[in-house]
């Protein structure tokens, strides 16, 4: 029997920890630091990598992580060095999602489709490539920012007002100190996640993201607030597409530069016109895309990110999924992604086979579950169409109960 620990405390390590949790051979499942719904919650921080490496020795845990901090912080060679099973990237790998400025420059050498962009560490110098292009611009810090380091522009002075929060104002941090400005592409989003090896590539179900943080994809950028498997707008021509002219040569691609890439992929796409465009690349599994993913899966993640982590993803069957459609709604908290309000005493009711709460953003104190964080649950469930999905998942993020409530109410509404 398997031990597994899962690092990080978000919806998508408790969805995470909740499917490996159902493998018939795993019999303990930890989560570090985890949250107020996750089992066997270790009081070790995600970027504490010398604690977790000896806590995973200790209870001889294989470990999958969740967020993209402590993979670019090299959580992964410390493991590998030590012998420790990890599923995830190295840190050289995780450049594709640690610098956005990086990852662009290896879509150019490798032929990946991507908007037209340039990099700028001077904020005068990116004033004036914006008032030099001809076309609306998408404008990104550099480094992570939790999901939120993206600003879509409508106008010259939206994009110059983006560029001085960044990197006058230091809105993201260090990560906004050099910022990368592209071309706004136009057309149908869609999230692209494969298990990968170093040389396979398997494709996860197809899901779309919400980023906005209001109805109508209006206001700003926030870490998701709800996403759907699968994608009706790619079907088996597009997915073929994707898979073989992006996620194939993204691996290949990754081999030739000497950082293998083994960990979830993430293809953030924009489907143009027909055509697939990387968006951004994530090194690790979505958020809340993971949510309704392994709501579909009907096989043993446990025993894929094993396999993955070893080379071994060549000899597994194709993963089998679940015919249903799978919503999640993301209930945060007022004011999220800006200043909000936590302590607040939450309220969930008991729910069917259908759905699933997975947690986020809370914590449990004297026997009382509290509000904790932005993105505070994740209501999941199960439909055999679309709309029964939507309507199971928003009966149950009606039900949830606490003070400062905040939901979008048309996740999935365009697939509608």
């Amino acid at each position: 029997m398997a031990s597994v620990l899962v690092v990080g405390s978000g919806g998508r390590e408790h969805a995470l920890a909740w499917r490996v949790s159902q493998s018939d051979v795993v019999d303990a499942v930890y989560t570090a630091p985890g949250n107020g719904g996750t089992p066997n919650n270790i009081p070790i921080q995600p970027d504490d990598i010398r604690g977790l490496a000896d806590f995973a020795a200790e209870r001889n845990c294989f470990t999958i992580v969740g967020p993209e901090a402590p993979l670019a912080a090299g959580i992964v060679d410390t493991f590998a060095e030590r012998g420790l099973g990890i599923f995830g990237p190295t840190k050289a790998a995780a450049q594709l999602e640690s610098s956005k400025a990086w990852a662009k420059g290896f879509m150019g050498r490798h032929r990946i489709r991507t908007a037209r962009s340039a990099v700028f560490d001077d904020a005068s110098d990116a004033a004036e490539y914006v008032d030099s292009v001809d076309y609306n611009v998408v404008v990104k810090a550099d480094g992570l920012a939790a999901g939120k380091g993206v600003i879509v522009c409508s106008s010259v002075q939206e994009a110059k007002d983006a560029i001085r929060s960044m990197m006058e104002q230091g809105r993201f941090g260090g990560a906004g100190k050099r910022i990368v400005i592209e071309e706004r592409l136009s057309g149908v989003e869609a999230s692209y996640i494969a298990m990968c090896d170093g040389r396979v590539a398997v494709p996860m179900a197809t899901s779309q993201d919400h980023k906005r943080i209001y109805d109508n994809d209006e206001g700003p950028n926030t870490g998701g607030m709800g996403a759907y498997s699968p994608a009706p707008h790619v079907d088996a021509e597009m997915a073929g597409t994707i898979q073989t002219e992006i996620v194939d040569r993204t691996l290949s691609g990754m081999r030739e530069e000497g950082c293998p890439l083994t960990g979830f992929l993430y293809a953030g796409i924009m489907i143009q016109d027909g055509t697939p465009y990387v968006l951004e690349y994530n090194v690790r599994m979505g958020d809340p895309e993971c949510q309704p993913i392994v709501m579909r899966m009907d096989f043993d993640l446990y025993g894929y990110a094993a396999a993955a982590a070893s080379g071994r993803l060549a000899g597994m069957p194709p993963p089998r999924w679940r015919p249903e459609h799978a919503v999640c709604v993301v209930l945060a908290a007022r004011g999220y992604p800006g200043a909000y309000t936590k302590g607040q005493p939450i309220s969930i009711p008991d729910t069917d086979a259908h759905t699933a709460v997975f947690h986020a953003g809370t914590a449990r104190r004297d026997g009382r579950l509290l509000s904790s964080g932005g993105r505070v649950l994740g209501a999941t469930s199960l439909g055999m169409t679309l709309r029964q999905a939507v309507e199971r998942a928003y009966h149950t993020a009606d039900d949830i109960t606490w003070s400062g409530k905040y939901y979008r109410r048309d996740i999935a509404a365009k697939a509608l």
